[in-house]
């Protein structure tokens, strides 16, 4: 790492902002080694017109490619299945043209192998010394294993069960909270430190995972929003669209299988 490379990182971290988009990827271009070798988690860095400028060898293997290449000066629009790719772009647009800060949004992916992924993604606009918008940075983590060594995890893992357990029927706050014998503060706190994800979020993706395995099914949308906990098809689509980017017979021809009974009403 060169001097002048040194004196930008500590300018930036002081506060100072890069003049310009290619100032900040010639700063941030020696610590990629390092970031390439974060397996579960997709950092990239995109320009004002959410194109790939730079990002770590594990986003390229999440779009099953061997290299950073066919992604860069791409969108993800062009890059991820329709329906997804739309979505995040999306997303890129609101962070670029309004300054918004994306925090915490928990999606669900399809990976290199058809298969579900879950992650939280966030995203934070990038800036130069005239406090223009040129670009936006982000990280989207690959939701792993929870971490066993915390203290709480025994109770924690409780409600993890019960969750599983009882999803399709309406699950409280209070319920949870009785269960781990801990405050809703506290709950709230340890759920994101060992499963990074709050009580609602750990609910949702329960009946998400549920809904994807029964999508695979020959089984109307209908049936599988109330097997799921929703009241009514329309309650389950709008979730699992603003979780997954698709209507759920959207995500059944995703994964190809339109040969499946899709129920009597549209999405």
């Amino acid at each position: 790492m060169t001097n002048e490379t040194v004196e930008r990182i500590a300018r930036w971290r002081n506060g100072i902002r890069p003049a310009t988009m290619d100032e900040l990827l010639i700063g941030i271009a020696p610590l990629m080694p390092v970031l390439d070798l974060i397996p579960n988690a997709a950092i990239f860095v995109k320009d004002s017109q959410a194109r790939y400028l730079s990002a770590n060898q594990t986003l390229a293997q999440r779009c099953g490619l061997k290299s950073l290449e066919p992604l860069l000066g791409r969108t993800s629009a062009e890059v991820f299945p329709a329906q997804l790719g739309l979505v995040y772009t999306a997303q890129d647009v609101k962070v670029l043209q309004d300054g918004q800060v994306l925090e915490s949004q928990l999606e669900l992916h399809l990976f290199k192998n058809r298969e579900p992924g879950w992650c939280l993604t966030y995203k934070w606009p990038l800036r130069d010394r005239q406090d223009e918008i040129i670009g936006l940075i982000g990280i989207s983590l690959d939701l792993q294993a929870a971490s066993k060594t915390h203290p709480a995890y025994t109770r924690l893992a409780a409600v993890d069960e019960f969750i599983r357990r009882h999803f399709s029927q309406p699950v409280t706050m209070a319920e949870l909270t009785a269960i781990a014998g801990l405050s809703t503060a506290q709950l709230e706190r340890y759920c994101k430190k060992v499963f990074h994800l709050s009580p609602r979020q750990m609910i949702l993706k329960a009946r998400l995972e549920h809904a994807h395995r029964l999508l695979h099914q020959d089984m109307a949308i209908t049936d599988i929003a109330l097997r799921c906990g929703y009241t009514d098809h329309s309650a389950f689509s709008r979730q699992f669209k603003a979780l997954t980017g698709m209507t759920p017979r959207q995500y059944r021809q995703e994964l190809g299988l339109r040969g499946l009974r899709l129920g009597p009403a549209g999405e």
